[in-house]
């Protein structure tokens, strides 16, 4: 029961998709048939409202966050119900288990779990984004990051918590590392960052910047949220 119910728990705070909420109710119809075809915050973007993607980045952090302080108030493993409201928002119930890539999520976790080790992930990844102005190749680096640090930290069940949305975060990011690795994948910023996608791109979401955002819809994502 030490896993089973905060992973219930967890599972169903990340499967709330935010995105998808929020553009209905501002009448702007199915995010879904827009851009990347996500329902994370960069495909909101791409609606023209800024303030909607800004509210869907920040409730797609905050739900691991809630799902995680609501698990230690009933006595439950917190690192549990983050690792599953991951979980959830990648792969939603609701939606047919096609959700997001979970960027936010996890630094939302991240937070809630160590705040000192969602710093440095943090830190990593601004460092990688100035160095090398690639959003996916910067979550990456900070996903690999932050189960090292928690574990220097004295944290060994939140490191393999954050291991496992580790893990996903990677598999979800198959396109993109592919890109990298040929050269391809956008840079913040660049000519092509708000470009039609490679003919192998995968749906996705990213962390929003207004860079991103294009007069072309059929933009890739690069990291999620």
């Amino acid at each position: 029961m030490d896993f089973i119910l905060p992973a219930i728990l967890g599972y169903l705070f990340g499967s709330i998709p935010f995105g998808l909420v929020l553009t209905r109710l501002a009448g702007l119809g199915d995010i879904r048939n827009v851009g990347s075809g996500n329902i994370g915050a960069t495909n909101v973007l791409r609606t023209g409202r800024k303030d909607l993607a800004l509210a869907t980045l920040l409730l797609d952090g905050g739900k691991a966050a809630i799902a995680i302080a609501a698990a230690a108030l009933l006595g439950w493993r917190p690192e549990v119900a983050g690792a599953a409201a991951f979980l959830g928002h990648c792969f939603p119930v609701w939606l047919k288990f096609r959700g997001g890539k979970g960027v936010a999520t996890f630094f939302g976790g991240l937070f809630a779990l160590h705040w000192p080790a969602g710093l440095l992930a943090a830190f990593v990844w601004l460092g990688a984004a100035a160095a090398t102005r690639y959003s996916s190749l910067s979550a990456l680096l900070a996903a690999a990051a932050a189960p090292l640090v928690l574990f220097a930290m004295g944290r060994p069940s939140y490191a393999f918590a954050a291991l496992f949305m580790a893990v996903l975060i990677y598999a979800r990011h198959r396109a993109n590392i592919e890109r990298l690795l040929t050269g391809s994948e956008p840079k913040i910023g660049g000519a092509n960052a708000g470009g039609a996608p490679p003919p192998d791109a995968a749906k996705s979401d990213d962390t929003p910047t207004p860079d991103n955002t294009t007069s072309d819809n059929r933009a890739d994502d690069g990291a999620t949220s």
